[in-house]
């Protein structure tokens, strides 16, 4: 038979939500960065255009 669980405390929620925000919005920076990146001509990193890849094929 089922048992009712106890009640979560506000602190344990908003630590958790807190956590979750916080993945986001370090994601959104490291986007943003990546962007600026290419935008820039500064990366580190190959980036393939589509004339590339297609002169592949």
């Amino acid at each position: 038979m089922a048992v009712p669980k106890k009640k979560t405390s506000k602190s344990k929620r908003d630590k958790r939500r807190a956590t979750w925000r916080h993945k986001a919005v370090v994601e959104a920076q490291k986007a943003l960065s990546l962007g600026k990146s290419i935008l820039s001509g500064r990366s580190t990193f190959v980036y393939p255009s589509p004339e590339e890849e297609e002169a592949e094929e």
